[in-house]
Parts: C-alpha cells; structure tokens; sequence
C-alpha cells in the first residue's frame, strides 16, 4: 500500500507542512514518484513519522531526533537533560498559575511585581516600577522585608507624594517630609540593613546605586524627589538623637 503526503499526514495526526519539514531537516526520507509525479509513502515512512512524533512529545527538539532517536550513548544523558529542563518548566508554570491566583484574588495588575500582589493595587505607578527594579538586585530576604513596609506604610501621606505636583510650595515639601520621616525612622530601626545592604545585593553596590538613582530621577518629579531627601535627612537626624540619648542615659 502506497499513500500521498496528505494521506500520510492524516494517517500520523500531523500536517502536509510537518512532513515536508522533515524532509528538509533530513529526517525523513523522500520516496520514490508515481508515474504521475506524486511521492508513494510506504508503510517504513509511517512508522518514521510516528517515531519522529514520540520524541517530539517528548520534547525532544528537532534538531537532537536523529540522535536521541538512534539509540547512541549519548542518548540518555540527552533525555536526563530533557527532563532535567521539563522540571523546570513545569515548576516555572505552577508558579504562574500561583501568581495568577493571587493577581485575581487581590484583584492586583496582571504585570504587579511578583510577591507584591496584594499591595500592587494600591502603589502608584512609579513604586511599582521601583519594585520590579529591586526585584532584580536584592535577594528574597531583602524583598519579604520590604513587602512589610509596603504593608505597613501610612497610606495617607503616600497618596499626597504620589499626588505632589512638580511645582510644589516650600512648605507643603516640608509638611509632607516631616510626616513621611517617622515611617523612615521605623524601617531604618526595623531593618537596619537599608543604612549597609552591601549582603543583599545581587549585583554590585556600584551598580545598584547607579541605577537606582537614575530610576529616581526618571521616575519621580524633583518635588518629590525633595521630599524623599529630606524625609531621609530627619529621619537620619532622630535616629542620631535617640543615639545621643542613649548613649548619654548609659
């Protein structure tokens, strides 16, 4: 029995394209015409199709079939490599549809920073942007500390920065530094790495430092740039004074 290449496609669930691919690739012979000038596949060619369509379930890529498929030594350490790779793409799509849950659940941007989801609805957009870039210098201790102090931030006075227009008067820079300061100080004590986070870093402190100030200055207008360096100067100067304290008191 003899078939054409639509029959044989047919015959092994794939397409005429398929077939023709792998003639291409050299993995599958190309049979002899007909009188008519159509290819006659024979049933060899059937069975060499159904095997190429094993492996490629498989996931073996096409570019390792004649090898993985011939049975040489260096084929099971092909398939351990294989499954090596299917693991992690398995464990890649379980996290995805863990962080899709909790994208729906906490009613969160589908593009919020993974881990985040749950306070990703209430930043403003240049926050989460600063998030995604930590995400990529400090490692996960760093980032479960400052998921806390996204959770616990007063909401109030971050709404008013996120809302601060470029021109903003000396005095409101000065009113909102003043109530921002207190959250600082909290975090600074809570999480003394933030003063030397030289540990965890993924990436030198150089920069990390480099980056970061640029996505500042991108992100965020020069008023509220100015609040956030003078919230950080008072906060710097109470820590300074409960220090003084301390130290004078002992």
């Amino acid at each position: 029995m003899a078939w054409s290449t639509r029959e044989l496609a047919n015959l092994a669930g794939t397409t005429v394209n398929t077939i023709r691919h792998y003639h291409r690739l050299g993995l599958l012979d190309v049979p002899e015409r007909k009188y008519n000038g159509y290819k006659e596949y024979e049933v060899r060619h059937l069975v060499r199709v159904l095997r190429i369509r094993r492996l490629v379930d498989l996931g073996v890529p096409l570019s390792q079939i004649g090898e993985v498929g011939a049975g040489g030594d260096s084929t099971p350490d092909a398939l351990r490599e294989l499954d090596a790779e299917l693991a992690a793409n398995i464990e890649r799509l379980q996290q995805a549809r863990s962080d899709i849950a909790s994208i729906l659940r906490d009613s969160a941007p589908a593009d919020a920073p993974p881990g985040f989801e749950s306070v990703a609805s209430r930043l403003s957009e240049a926050d989460n942007s600063i998030i995604h870039i930590t995400k990529q210098f400090y490692d996960e201790d760093a980032l479960a500390d400052l998921l806390k102090m996204v959770e616990t931030d007063t909401q109030a006075v971050s709404a008013e920065i996120d809302a601060l227009p470029a021109d903003a008067d000396e005095a409101t820079r000065q009113r909102l530094a003043e109530r921002l300061a207190p959250d600082l100080v909290r975090n600074m004590v809570a999480y003394p790495w933030i003063s030397d986070p030289g540990k965890h870093l993924s990436q030198s402190e150089h920069l990390t430092q480099q980056t970061f100030f640029e996505a500042l200055v991108e992100l965020y207008n020069p008023a509220q740039l100015d609040v956030f360096g003078r919230a950080t100067v008072l906060a710097q100067e109470q820590l300074d004074g409960a220090d003084d304290e301390s130290g004078e008191s002992g």
